[in-house]
């Protein structure tokens, strides 16, 4: 399965660094209103340098995951070697963690690069316990500025047909219904969507402080619950299969055999069932290619 990474891309200032600043500021708005107050485990999947890692303060313990080494290493250097952040590289399709591991999953500009969304929602909800909550970002193929550039046929695919539209190699539109059925098909049911970045325009930006416009946006983004013609939709989902009693103490599976016995050395964790070794490198426990 081929994944979209970001290893050795300056990716905080190429992009982060470039005019993004209302974007990142209407996000912070939608999470913070979606996030639960409080938990036990979180991991965020796609974490890059830890952008949003500010916003998990109130979870004893947080797994940031990313399959580029280089944004682990970044995040590090930023967020220091506290011992409630663990830094694991992996990917969406083979979470190397064990059922159940965690009790919310945030995904956030991660969606729109997976070609086979069934099978990262899958993942997902097999690593959430029973009532966890997911909150997932995905990009909105029914969003305003498609649906008119559709109607005066500067576009020729249609923003109202249900298929996800791949208008770069890797980069994935999704129509609404479609990701809610996707999400219930993996046992994950909505509960809240909020429309996120609707001032998403050029001119605008310029024109408006970031901080301003990030203001009205938070005002707008309750509108996502009934009509979603934003660029962005970020939701909240719970996860319906049974709740278990405690988080287990140690999160990690291989993601070859799937065993979950791994012996934790210096330099290494070490699978009881196949043997593999999985790299622990200077801090981040590295399920890479093997």
């Amino acid at each position: 399965m081929t994944i979209c990474d970001y290893e050795g891309h300056d990716y905080r200032s190429k992009f982060w660094g470039k005019g993004r600043e209302y974007e990142d500021l209407a996000e912070r708005i939608a999470l913070r209103r979606l996030l639960p107050p409080r938990g036990q485990r979180l991991m965020e999947i796609g974490a890059g340098y830890g952008r949003l890692a500010d916003l998990y303060n109130s979870f004893q313990q947080v797994i940031l995951l990313d399959p580029a080494l280089s944004m682990l290493r970044e995040a590090q250097q930023i967020l220091g070697d506290a011992p409630r952040f663990l830094y694991v590289r992996g990917d969406t399709y083979n979470l190397p963690l064990v059922d159940a591991a965690c009790d919310t999953v945030v995904m956030v500009r991660v969606m729109h690069h997976l070609s086979d969304v069934p099978r990262g929602l899958a993942e997902i909800a097999r690593s959430l316990t029973g009532g966890g909550t997911l909150v997932c970002e995905y990009a909105n193929k029914r969003n305003l500025k498609a649906v008119a550039r559709y109607l005066v046929r500067r576009q020729a695919w249609s923003p109202f047909s249900p298929e996800p539209i791949e208008f770069a190699p890797l980069h994935f539109d999704f129509h609404p219904a479609w990701m809610s059925q996707r999400l219930s098909e993996a046992g994950l049911i909505s509960r809240r969507e909020l429309a996120v970045s609707n001032f998403r325009l050029a001119p605008l930006k310029r024109l408006v402080p970031a901080s301003a416009l990030a203001s009205l946006d938070g005002l707008v983004q309750p509108t996502g619950s009934r009509c979603k013609l934003s660029p962005s939709v970020i939701l909240r989902a719970t996860a319906t299969a049974q709740p278990q009693r405690s988080l287990p103490e140690n999160p990690f599976r291989c993601p070859v055999c799937h065993g979950a016995r791994l012996a934790e050395q210096p330099q290494a964790l070490i699978c009881d069932v196949c043997g593999r070794n999985w790299r622990i490198d200077e801090g981040i426990y590295d399920f890479g290619e093997h």
